[in-house]
């Protein structure tokens, strides 16, 4: 990971980006600092582990009670840093409660021993076991959109496996993952829950010191977190950028695809990895959908206690603006909004029409409340358009028949598709979700997938039946010994005459 040039402040200071107060600070932790933070949450982990998942159950459901209990304040620190509404931001302590209670329960099914059995009956005479240790020290770094339920998403399985967390936030809204850190040590649970804040030299640093990096944030600096990875030799797990596309087709319900592509496209002002950034839409259909969406998005309300809030940063906003005015700049039409509110950061929500596959709006992740729409004759349109893209995070398919949908699902080069849904599959962690092409690399949550990326699998064997002094294969080598082990190899495994050695006529 590029370390950013020398800072001389020795804090950031968070303001609400829709008020422009300020709404608190936090230091920016040295590569000295981080160090320590690591060495103590090492020295606190094998007591974690050796606890088991029973022990480890009863720390992550009491402070699954601390979020619950404290959700109302959690949710103005959201609001006071994000800007987003009650509404967006009064989710994330309910779904981050909900993740950790699913891990705690699932923890000991998931960590349990396998046992696979032998591929051959020559080593049925063997015992085999897979055994789950986790990572000692697990890095976590997260973005700004979600500043409770990244978190949330991926503290829970990685404590659950019994590793210790190393939680890094992004410095622009850092102050929910201090609230996270703080209840885990209000409940006084073990000190294997610990939190560094800075900039890209703390992200750096966290990353020298730990065993495995799970990030969520954009493609570019996840490139450079693989590369600081691969360069230490230890895993990771990338959640990146999306350009999630909507196929809407003929025979779907309107006012159904309407209202979820409205909710999936300006869901927390559209700052979100899998937002819906961009339709497409049969031609049918196209003119009678593109009304009620535009209906739908000019209805949605903005500000605190409305529908939706700000943008996290004025640099965002700012994005935003740019690919909108390229737009219209190229023939697109808006149907509402376009603009920025000149509130804040708060930007109008928005319907692009008459838009091609070209534009920077359709084509660069615009992380922000726009949803831009095209007219395609049909669904291999639809599909070979919404394939056109460097990123396959995931998808909508709006159908009336769910057997379609789920065949044109199979279809998109994604991770993820819902069908007559938007975000739906964020909340299930029985589900995988991670990105293909430019979207990342590895999976979150996938039921037991998402607690053993954690961990370290370990194979062991040993004899079922009393052993000899002494294997086939062992030295002192014989030519009695090699023919017969390599006899009975072939007549485990091979087919034919291959079985007795015999080569068939015609081969050397």
């Amino acid at each position: 990971m590029t370390a950013t040039q020398p800072r001389t402040e020795t804090d950031i200071t968070v303001r609400n980006p829709a008020t422009g107060q300020v709404s608190g600070s936090v230091p920016i932790h040295d590569a000295d600092t981080v160090a320590k933070r690591a060495e103590e949450l090492r020295a606190a982990q094998p007591e974690w582990e050796a606890m088991g998942p029973r022990g480890r159950k009863r720390w992550l459901l009491e402070f699954q009670n601390w979020l619950l209990d404290n959700a109302d304040h959690l949710t103005e620190v959201l609001m006071s840093e994000t800007g987003k509404s009650r509404n967006d931001a009064s989710l994330e302590p309910v779904a981050t409660g909900d993740n950790v209670n699913f891990w705690a329960t699932h923890a000991e099914e998931y960590l349990s021993d396998g046992h696979p059995k032998a591929h051959s009956p020559l080593y049925r005479v063997k015992r085999f076991t897979t055994v789950y240790r986790p990572q000692p020290l697990v890095g976590v770094i997260t973005p700004w959109n979600f500043p409770l339920a990244m978190p949330g998403m991926d503290v829970p399985p990685a404590l659950a496996a019994g590793a210790a967390v190393l939680l890094k936030p992004s410095e622009v809204t850092p102050l929910s993952a201090v609230e996270f850190a703080r209840g885990w040590t209000e409940i006084g649970a073990p000190p294997v829950l610990g939190l560094v804040t800075g900039y890209g030299d703390t992200g750096a640093a966290l990353i020298d010191n730990v065993d495995y990096v799970q990030f969520t944030g954009s493609t570019a600096t996840g490139r450079r977190v693989a590369v600081a990875c691969a360069q230490r030799l230890i895993p990771y797990s990338l959640e990146l950028g999306g350009k999630d596309p909507a196929i809407v087709l003929a025979d779907a319900d309107l006012e159904r695809a309407a209202n979820g592509i409205a909710w999936g496209g300006l869901f927390n002002s559209g700052q979100v990895c899998v937002s819906v950034e961009r339709v497409y839409v049969e031609a049918p259909v196209y003119d009678e959908f593109v009304d009620k969406l535009a209906a739908k998005v000019r209805a949605v309300s903005q500000g605190a206690d409305h529908d939706t809030g700000a943008m996290a940063t004025e640099a965002q906003r700012d994005l935003v603006a740019r690919h909108v005015d390229a737009a219209t700049a190229a023939g697109a039409k808006v149907l509402t909004g376009g603009k920025p509110t000149g509130v804040g950061t708060f930007f109008a929500p928005t319907v692009l029409a008459d838009v091609d596959q070209t534009m920077a709006c359709m084509t660069d992740e615009t992380f922000g409340p726009t949803i831009p729409v095209i007219k395609v004759a049909d669904e291999n349109e639809a599909i070979r358009l919404a394939n056109d893209s460097t990123y396959g995070l995931s998808a909508t398919v709006w159908t009336g028949d769910p057997h379609r949908g789920e065949r044109i699902a199979r279809r998109l080069e994604v991770g993820a598709v819902n069908v007559n849904d938007a975000l739906a599959n964020v909340f299930c962690p029985t589900l995988p979700m991670g990105g293909w092409k430019e979207s990342g690399v590895g999976y979150r949550a996938g039921g037991p997938h998402g607690i053993r990326k954690y961990c370290r699998q370990q194979a062991i064997t040993a004899p079922r039946i009393p052993t000899q002094k002494s294997e086939l294969l062992w030295y002192p080598a014989s030519k009695r010994k090699r023919q017969f082990a390599l006899g009975a190899m072939r007549a485990m495994s091979a087919r034919g005459w291959r079985r007795l050695g015999i080569k068939p006529r015609g081969a050397r």
